[in-house]
């Protein structure tokens, strides 16, 4: 059986009569039993479990319903109702009593959640590789990494197993995934999407993001998903901002200049900026860069330690040796460490403000390259900080994001570029994707 590959035409098939939610679902579900050894599942639920949200749609009118039918798979690190969320570490789990805001939201307007997918322990990683459950394989050349750390979500999406998954992302998690397996990944504003049930990482920067094929299914979902949660202390009332998509001023870095960029992906880059609408405007790298190195290299590791310090000194054992040790670094900074690094960060948004009254959009690689699974096996903490040279740095800038397909290498390798607006010019930013990709505006 043919799923429709978009969320439009999989409603304009529900609404012909040519297919049922049943019926779509049992084909996911054959579908995901044929593609275990891509190790994308946590926890995917079968039919009797499924059978309650599918029955459910019959008192839901699909004309008031905008997600009707339309099956999804969730990042084991968001909670859903009464299935374990381990956040890739088994001796974590629990079993919530409600789902995450983000998750309702989608049900209340007919999605189906298909189960929990694979991913970076404690959504710590670029990679895909580091969790108990398997190394998530790439779904166009499975001989190199998924990205991470929604890994499963991502290429769930890319084997036709879900029309759309939940990942998050603190520092790339949801665009990295995209760009290795051909996909839109989108990342909304910070707080313009509630994260109450979801794990934190890095409790003030992490965003719910969204996998999709098409533009159109990012924004489809975008439009359920968003709202102020009163309950969710860091949820934002987030205005919506617009500038002309068709009239879009785009700012890149020099393709020529850019650090450590594979040249398979530098031609490619150059390839899309010589394809925009207008000449984009090339802009100064650094405060970029340098905003991106505080990720890591500085005091906001101890946010991912407030997390799950605790229980990683509880657990050792329990915790993936390369995620224990990328935590433990979080006891390491001081206060005064944190609010040097605020001043610093406050300076370098200032002088990217200024750019941005020049621009509207600006156009990136959304990694520098992507690595084969023994690379990374090598230099597990080399490879993984390489990858997040151009995302670490947009939720620290106060970013909305989406990393679309932009071709491939001679060598069939995926390459995407992300574009990056600030804060609340999300779906003004949906619109000018939409447009360079030839759909819908």
């Amino acid at each position: 059986m043919t799923v429709p590959a978009t969320l439009a035409e999989l409603r304009a098939a529900y609404l012909s009569g040519r297919l049922h939610p049943s019926d779509v679902v049992a084909e996911l579900l054959a579908r995901a039993s044929r593609t275990e050894d891509h190790a994308v599942w946590i926890h995917r639920l079968g039919e009797s479990r499924l059978a309650p949200y599918v029955d459910r749609l019959a008192g839901l009118e699909i004309e008031g319903a905008p997600l009707w039918g339309a099956p999804f798979a969730i990042k084991d690190n968001i909670d859903l109702a009464g299935v374990p969320t381990t956040a890739g570490c088994p001796g974590f789990a629990y079993t919530p009593e409600r789902s995450a805001t983000v998750v309702e939201r989608l049900i209340g307007a007919g999605a189906i959640p298909l189960g929990k997918t694979n991913m970076d322990q404690f959504a710590t990683g670029l990679v895909g590789t580091r969790s108990p459950y398997g190394a998530v394989r790439n779904a166009v050349c499975a001989n190199y990494i998924a990205g991470g750390s929604s890994s499963g979500s991502a290429v769930a999406v890319k084997l036709g197993l879900a029309s759309f998954a939940l990942g998050t992302d603190t520092a790339g998690s949801g665009r990295i995934p995209a760009a290795f397996n051909d996909l839109v990944g989108f990342k909304p504003t910070r707080g313009a999407w509630s994260t109450r049930g979801v794990v934190p990482a890095c409790r003030t920067l992490d965003c719910v993001s969204v996998f999709t094929r098409c533009v159109a299914d990012a924004r489809a979902v975008a439009k359920v998903a968003g709202a102020f949660d009163a309950k969710e202390p860091f949820s934002r009332h987030v205005p919506q901002k617009d500038f002309d998509p068709a009239n879009a001023r785009f700012g890149c870095f020099d393709p020529a200049t850019l650090p450590d960029v594979d040249e398979g992906f530098r031609h490619r880059y150059a390839d899309f900026l010589a394809a925009l609408p207008v000449r984009p405007q090339h802009i100064e790298a650094t405060p970029f860069l340098a905003a991106g190195e505080l990720l890591y290299d500085g005091p906001w590791l101890a946010e991912r330690y407030a997390a799950v310090g605790a229980f990683l000194e509880a657990n050792p054992e329990a915790v993936h040796p390369v995620t224990r040790t990328v935590v433990a670094r979080g006891k390491e900074p001081s206060a005064v460490d944190l609010f040097r690094a605020q001043y610093r960060l406050a300076a370098l948004r200032r002088k990217v403000e200024e750019i941005f009254a020049d621009i509207d959009v600006l156009v990136l690689p959304t990694a520098p390259k992507v690595y084969s699974r023994q690379e990374v096996e090598r230099d597990p903490l080399g490879t993984n900080t390489k990858l997040g040279t151009f995302t670490n740095f947009v939720n620290l800038l106060d970013f909305c994001a989406i990393a679309i397909p932009a071709g491939s290498t001679r060598a069939g390798l995926p390459f995407g570029v992300t574009l990056a607006s600030p804060a609340g010019f999300d779906f003004a930013l949906l619109n000018t994707a939409g447009r360079l990709l030839g759909g819908p505006v």
